[in-house]
């Protein structure tokens, strides 16, 4: 009963909250649009109970709960499955089944800039396997991973809808096209640039 008062209460300031929020995990640098959490882990906790406040009375609510909590912060936090479970009366068996099943929810925290190489048959025609394997060899992870700086993670999509411009990747929200493997160097060694001048103003 505590929990579900709880969750309630934070429904009335849910609105504010999630809008400031979103204007401060949205935001661009250069080109590349990035979501990134600007909280630590409580405040992360803080929007996950908001959000499921928010969404728990709808119609088949898990699904929507959890795609709005990765939207937020990224990833489906461990800590966030016994909360979902208890707001909708799921165990949490059922909870973390759903999580893992669908390849999209990631379970860790991932780098902040997430790139995802299209695997779909017309990229794959396009020498998508070689633009992999370098990406891999230059990155020093595998797909699912992260760089040991929390710069970068590697992801696989199965279509990108670009499929004219094949090869493709995308980076947050930006979609690129005909990529190889020059053209992957320079957009990493780019977004490195960024970082270092970054740090230099901090």
């Amino acid at each position: 009963m505590l929990k579900i008062n709880i969750i309630s209460i934070l429904i009335t300031f849910d609105t504010v909250q999630q809008t400031l929020f979103r204007l401060n995990i949205a935001y661009k640098s250069g080109k590349h649009l990035m979501y990134k959490s600007v909280t630590d882990d409580s405040q992360d906790n803080l929007f996950i109970l908001q959000t499921i406040a928010s969404l728990k009375d709808q119609p088949g609510a898990l699904l929507p709960i959890l795609h709005e909590i990765q939207q937020l912060v990224n990833y489906i936090p461990e800590t966030a499955i016994p909360l979902i479970a208890d707001a909708l009366n799921l165990s949490r068996a059922d909870v973390h089944g759903v999580v893992s099943f669908y390849h999209h929810f990631r379970q860790t925290k991932p780098g902040e800039y997430v790139i995802q190489l299209c695997r779909a048959e017309s990229c794959q025609s396009m020498g998508a396997s070689i633009l992999e394997q370098h990406a891999r060899q230059t990155l020093g992870i595998d797909y699912h991973q992260t760089t040991d700086d929390g710069l970068f993670s590697l992801e696989p999509v199965y279509c990108l809808g670009n499929c004219a411009c094949s090869p493709s990747i995308r980076i947050a929200d930006e979609i690129y096209s005909d990529m190889n493997t020059q053209k992957f160097d320079k957009l990493l060694n780019s977004i490195l640039s960024k970082q270092k001048r970054g740090k230099a103003y901090e």
